[in-house]
């Protein structure tokens, strides 16, 4: 009898060895398409939750260097309206020593005083070219609204109308930008 037994027990051993562990079936219910598509989405919204915090950093980054960048130009705009006539005032001083150094001598003669006003004309004509301040001297040039101003107009036959004839003050331009026109004449034809 107890070889029936042993029989009958290794086929059940058999039997229970061939049915799986509760981790296999779980591994096995995992694969089924319900528990897949299950993961796929846990995946997909896991990356999404990463890209969406990733994209809020960089989101910060950004906010944080425009805030920079804006204060930056604020600093800047100030020291340029601080600052802004240091190179005029280094190329002036030179002009107003020179200035201050003739009106030093108390016996000059007419002579000596005209010769020091051209070295200061001098002086001041460097000083606009180096910081591109044009001198608009139109004299026998066709009359230009955008860059003249007409004081009043004479007959002339000796040139053609709407030709500046006179100037009674020089026009100014810096970096081609007109700053003062000419006051001129302009010629018209005789009547």
């Amino acid at each position: 009898m107890n070889d029936s037994i042993k029989d009958t027990e290794e086929p059940l051993e058999e039997e229970l060895a061939k049915v799986e562990s509760p981790e296999e079936v779980t591994a096995e219910e995992d694969n089924s398409p319900e528990n897949e598509q299950d993961n796929s989405l846990e995946a997909q919204l896991e990356k999404a939750q990463a890209k969406a915090s990733d994209n809020w950093d960089q989101y910060l980054r950004a906010v944080a260097e425009m805030d920079n960048l804006r204060r930056r130009n604020i600093k800047d705009v100030e020291h340029a309206h601080k600052f802004g006539m240091e190179k005029f005032v280094n190329e002036l001083l030179p002009v107003v020593d020179g200035l201050g150094m003739g009106l030093a001598v108390e016996e000059a003669s007419a002579e000596s005083l005209r010769e020091g006003m051209v070295l200061t004309m001098s002086m001041i004509e460097k000083m606009m070219e180096k910081l591109g301040i044009e001198e608009i001297n139109p004299v026998n040039e066709k009359f230009d609204a955008a860059k003249h101003q007409a004081m009043s107009m004479q007959p002339s036959a000796d040139v053609e109308p709407n030709t500046v004839i006179a100037v009674m003050q020089k026009g100014y331009s810096l970096n081609e930008r007109l700053i003062r026109p000419a006051m001129v004449m302009v010629s018209k034809a005789p009547e």
